[in-house]
């Protein structure tokens, strides 16, 4: 090897990336026949906050061209299976260096899966999470990796990246901004960490950040440093000026952002502001690396990409499904590559829809699901995304009808089914209900039908097919949807009776939008189906706005009031009713009580009715309606 000759370089404030006494090591690939070859360890010694590094022969550093392969491992994880999770990162890290790489990318914890909530709080958990890096780290080779996990030092937790390469960890970074709003509550689990990261593969150095530390208040720009370095952010940091501007400082000029960064309408060209930001605040390129799959309620999109120096995208990885991204950097500027093509909003909600269907159930082992179909528009759409997301040979549809059900509703459920090859079953339940109301004729002498009857009818569906999912094991689907649920138009123990709600995040008239979409596709809902008017069908002639306004009106309204915190009056400004604002306002408020006893479901808006929404049960605030 050629002579070392230790020289001061630029001081790199280290974030616990030294291993060895006092010594840190960062290894290059041998470039046989090169001005690099004899030069594949870079030794340096920490002083304080400084590293002295070896002077390569023959050229200085930022005289040599840099080119270099990095992937991005967009993974679906499981939370808590650290031996599987520790399985796909290999399965990719392999794949990603047969593929040349030199370096990959994961997204944030993704060796124990995002979010791991109050697992963090268990010891054995936490000890579990070092073992499986401790593993993962042994058995990593001929590549360098960047992995997300969590990480526990003197009683204190971090949400953190490590460096792996070569069986070793070479460096650490911990997560600065921890977001503590809408559905992330990571204050109450880590701590925050303070140094950058920055390290070097192939003579590129990188910072890195984790998600929110890239988002937040805009940096002043400053000058890009000649030499090319990156930086690690993790998923949050990247949400704020300060990660990214520290990395910078620190000599990256490449950023690596890991992150478990959940899906909404919206969100990714939010993403592509922010990180483009971020970009013109350092003049760093950046690589994001986000997460993909269903995760109880949440549902994580994917969509990784990188950014070059002028904010263009570069690479654009697919939406919703696995992915491994190659690209090739020249002196740590992203070079053109594929662009997967973006989606209108119906295709991204209900493939979000159909993802988190098919994780809930299969990474929690039911062996397929079953619901009621009742020839109404929220059940069809239900039922098409059950057999999309799982196939039609694990979904069942149960048709059970009353003597208020139309003909053409048992006609229509019946087509659906057909078009879609589920598994279909009828049961009536008027004997069922004559059983109730004559077992209850005493109690009810002298008084009028009224919603009692109405829900008795829901109550039986729900008891009937909770009974055929204790029988089969096939979990139960419900099929309400965001305005039902906002105003308390369903039935505890009955519509509301299983274990997932497919549509709890879908207001009515998106619920048309994805059945005109998903007949786009192919025509499996029925016409007619979508064209009626919406109804319980539980008493002759029932439409839904006997009880509602109409959905437009509706909609809006729980829109502004729900997911925007709007005011009465200023929806009212907007041109709305008074009384239509009233009455909705009064149906969220008292129905929350039903809300809490409802199952969880997907959320695809930036506000829905699960970890994100926590109102009182009991509760005397009222809006004045003057």
């Amino acid at each position: 090897m050629t002579q070392e000759r230790i020289v001061p370089c630029q001081a790199v404030p280290l974030a616990r990336c030294d291993v060895g006494k006092g010594m840190l090591y960062f290894d290059l690939h041998e470039a046989a026949g090169s001005e690099l070859a004899g030069a594949s360890r870079v030794r340096g010694k920490v002083e304080g906050s400084a590293l002295e590094c070896m002077e390569l022969p023959g050229k200085r550093p930022d005289d040599i061209i840099r080119s270099m392969k990095i992937a991005i491992a967009q993974m679906n994880v499981t939370v808590g299976d650290m031996p599987g999770n520790v399985g796909r990162i290999l399965e990719f890290a392999e794949r990603a260096r047969r593929a040349g790489a030199d370096l990959m990318v994961t997204p944030e914890l993704a060796l124990c899966g995002y979010p791991p909530e109050d697992l963090l709080l268990r010891p054995d958990f936490m000890e579990a999470c070092a073992c499986a890096l401790e593993d993962l780290a042994r058995r990593i080779h001929g590549i360098a990796v960047v992995v997300g996990h969590p990480r526990a030092e003197d009683g204190r937790r971090y949400n953190s990246a490590s460096i792996i390469r070569d069986s070793r960890i070479v460096g650490l970074y911990d997560k600065r901004n921890l977001p503590n709003y809408t559905v992330f509550d990571e204050e109450r689990y880590f701590e925050s960490g303070a140094a950058p990261c920055v390290f070097a593969v192939e003579g590129v150095h990188f910072g890195v950040n984790i998600c929110e530390d890239t988002w937040g208040t805009p940096a002043t720009p400053q000058g890009v440093k000649s030499a090319v370095s990156i930086g690690v952010n993790i998923c949050a940091d990247s949400w704020h000026a300060e990660a990214p501007r520290a990395a910078r400082d620190a000599g990256a000029g490449v950023l690596l952002v890991l992150n478990a960064s959940p899906y909404h309408m919206g969100k990714q060209q939010a993403r592509y502001e922010v990180m483009r930001q971020r970009v013109a605040e350092t003049g760093m390129p950046l690589i994001y690396a986000n997460m993909v799959g269903g995760q109880d309620e949440l549902v994580f999109d994917g969509a990784s990409f990188a950014l070059d120096r002028q904010g263009r995208v570069t690479h654009q990885l697919p939406w919703f499904e696995e992915a491994l991204g190659i690209m090739t950097l020249i002196d740590g500027e992203p070079q053109p590559g594929e662009i997967a093509p973006a989606q209108s909003e119906e295709a991204e909600v209900y493939r979000a829809l159909t993802l988190g269907v098919r994780d809930y159930v299969n990474k929690n082992g039911f062996p397929g699901v079953l619901l009621g179909l009742s020839g109404g528009i929220d059940s069809a759409l239900t039922l098409a995304v059950a057999a999309d997301a799982l196939g039609p040979e694990r979904v069942k549809a149960v048709m059970m009808p009353s003597q208020y059900t139309a003909g053409m509703s048992r006609e229509d459920a019946r087509a659906e089914a057909e078009a879609l090859g589920v598994r279909y079953a009828e049961i009536a339940i008027r004997p069922i209900f004559d059983a109730y109301r004559a077992a209850l004729a005493n109690e009810f002498k002298g008084l009028p039908e009224d919603t009692t009857e109405e829900n008795l009818q829901s109550r039986i569906r729900g008891t009937l097919l909770m009974a055929l999912s204790n029988k089969s094991g096939a979990i139960v689907l419900t099929t309400g949807n965001k305005s039902e649920m906002g105003t308390g138009y369903a039935t505890l123990y009955g519509d509301m009776a299983g274990g997932f709600g497919v549509l709890k995040d879908i207001n009515k008239m998106l619920v048309y939008r994805l059945a005109h979409y998903r007949n786009s596709i192919a025509p499996v809902i029925p016409a007619r189906v979508i064209e009626r008017a919406p109804s319980a069908e539980l008493k002759p002639d029932q439409t839904d706005q006997d009880s509602l306004p109409p959905y437009e009106v509706l909609d809006a309204i729980m829109e502004a009031y729900v997911e925007n915190d709007a005011s009465p009056e200023a929806i009212m400004a907007r041109g709305y009713a008074k009384d239509d604002v009233k009455r909705v306002v009064n149906l969220v408020r008292v129905s929350e009580y039903k809300r809490r006893q409802a199952p969880i479901g997907i959320r695809i808006t930036g506000r829905g009715f699960g970890k994100d929404w926590r109102y009182p049960i009991t509760n005397k605030y009222r809006h004045r309606f003057d």
